[in-house]
């Protein structure tokens, strides 16, 4: 088999630590040949348990069992999974705050004859990162603050320059640095804790490796998508020129329009960037920070979001300056949302799904933001230069995850800015020359993972094959145990 180039995890770790105890009489089960049927989901949009690994591996049904604990603490709270891994979750016994000493669950995790039983859902931490569910512990710790400061905010942000509004933005993110989670500039949790599911299954089972299908098509290490969201008249004025820069470079990006008040959007241009080949997108409604005030507010704001989309033939969102609720998308009627991002300690709202591969919420496939904004790295890091931005390709990369980058015409006005920008344009062609990224289409890549999702995964005959619409472009991996790590291979 050919060995992928890096290993999951965050920084290339990954793997999982000793199971705690092993049930008496327990022996391996070895895979009988299966199908992998399309999921499932309750109508909270919630898997079973034992479905977790299935879903994101899109390996064999029959893996793993995952048995849920007797009993756990009504209150959820933050626990360890080995040294490496922090989650959010109920316990049998009431979990830590943020900054209290963490439990390591794996030391009560057990194997038994029916399955593994973990004193967590597996589950539920996982959707508790990327739905930011452990985050309402920073909501709280500032009270009425932030919806105070986002008020007064707005309702001066008309009359100042772009220096007042760095210095303001800079007082309010002071203390960043001081976050410890989820980890900068990239957070991978989610990716490690089905690291280390996966190897309780496989040892449970007696296995060294299981097939899966590959997280992208043809074989792709990684995959890159451009993003550029209007904000003024003056970014909507130079989006021409910018379609002309990324065609130049071979990559074609989608385009976010606030539908009401910032600036007019003609048919014409909205038709214009369509018959290039770029996405049209909806953008906020009005971008003025209140969309995710109430939830009433938010229903009335949604349903003229939502004529919006089908007017602009828009099949993506996102929200203004991030702002985001994932329990509220099912009031969305799009095929994608990108406002989520995978750590916002330099974001008005703090959070971050801690992953970097794309993941469904309800019927919507969210496509997590992993880099930085170039707002933010020009105006309030004040760097003009690719080194954030390339560590975090490269961390990404090494988890064969998303790389999405939100960069506004706004912001490129200015030499240093659009210089920087076309030289990180240069660096992703190469990658692409390399064969390591997939450059597409917002669309695009939320199609892919609709199709993956309903993927079958069949033996016949000894060999295992992808079958179901797209899979002429999936690839078979293998998943192995290398000491206390999982590898990452293809079939010879």
């Amino acid at each position: 088999m050919n060995e992928i180039k890096s290993k999951p995890g965050r920084r290339g770790a990954g793997g999982s630590d000793a199971v705690g105890k092993k049930a008496a009489g327990n022996t391996p089960i070895a895979l009988t040949e299966t199908t992998i049927e399309p999921l499932t989901l309750h109508k909270d949009g919630a898997e079973d348990a034992s479905q977790a690994l299935t879903s994101y591996y899109r390996c064999p049904a029959n893996l793993a069992r995952f048995l849920p604990a007797r009993q756990r603490s009504e209150q959820p709270g933050y626990f360890r999974l080995g040294d490496d891994t922090v989650c959010y979750g109920r316990l049998p016994s009431a979990p830590a705050g943020p900054a209290g000493e963490l439990q390591d669950a794996l030391e009560s995790i057990q194997l038994e004859a029916a399955g593994i039983r973990t004193p967590f859902d597996p589950e539920e931490i996982v959707e508790n990162l990327r739905r930011e569910r452990y985050a309402a512990c920073f909501r709280q710790s500032a009270g009425g603050l932030n919806e105070v400061w986002q008020k007064a905010y707005y309702l001066v942000r008309p009359l100042l320059g772009i220096s007042a509004r760095k210095r303001l933005q800079k007082i309010y993110l002071r203390g960043w640095r001081d976050l410890n989670f989820p980890a900068w500039p990239v957070d991978t949790t989610v990716e490690r804790i089905h690291q280390k599911l996966l190897a309780l299954a496989l040892r449970a089972r007696g296995l060294e490796r299981t097939p899966f299908i590959w997280f992208w098509p043809d074989g792709f290490r990684g995959c890159a998508i451009m993003t550029h969201d209007i904000e003024d008249t003056g970014g909507r004025d130079f989006s021409p020129t910018l379609m002309d820069l990324d065609e130049s470079y071979g990559f074609y990006s989608a385009f976010q329009v606030v539908p009401e008040k910032r600036y007019a959007v003609s048919a014409d241009f909205l038709r214009n960037l369509a018959s290039r080949g770029f996405e049209v997108n909806v953008h906020d409604l009005r971008h003025d920070g209140r969309l995710y005030a109430d939830r009433a507010g938010f229903l009335r704001r949604a349903r003229r979001i939502n004529r919006y989309a089908r007017e602009f033939g828009a099949r993506g969102f996102r929200s203004g300056i991030l702002y985001r609720n994932a329990d509220w998308f099912d009031a969305f009627e799009f095929s994608y949302d990108m406002s989520i991002p995978n750590v916002a300690h330099l974001d008005p709202q703090r959070g971050g799904c801690c992953t970097v591969m794309p993941y469904f919420i309800g019927g919507i496939v969210e496509l997590p933001l992993t880099t930085t904004q170039d707002y933010t790295l020009f105006h309030i890091l004040g760097d003009y230069s690719l080194d954030l931005w390339k560590e975090q390709i490269a961390l990404t990369l090494a988890n064969h995850g998303l790389i999405h980058f939100l960069v506004h015409p706004d912001y490129l006005l200015e030499r240093r800015a659009l210089g920087c920008y076309k030289a990180l344009l240069g660096f992703l062609v190469d990658l692409r020359a390399k064969g390591e990224i997939w450059s597409a289409l917002p669309g695009e890549v939320a199609d892919w993972w609709r199709e993956r999702n309903r993927m079958q995964l069949v033996s016949r005959g000894g060999q295992w094959r992808v079958e179901g619409p797209g899979s002429e472009r999936a690839r078979v991996a293998y998943a192995e145990l290398t000491g206390d790590e999982v590898a990452y291979r293809f079939a010879a």
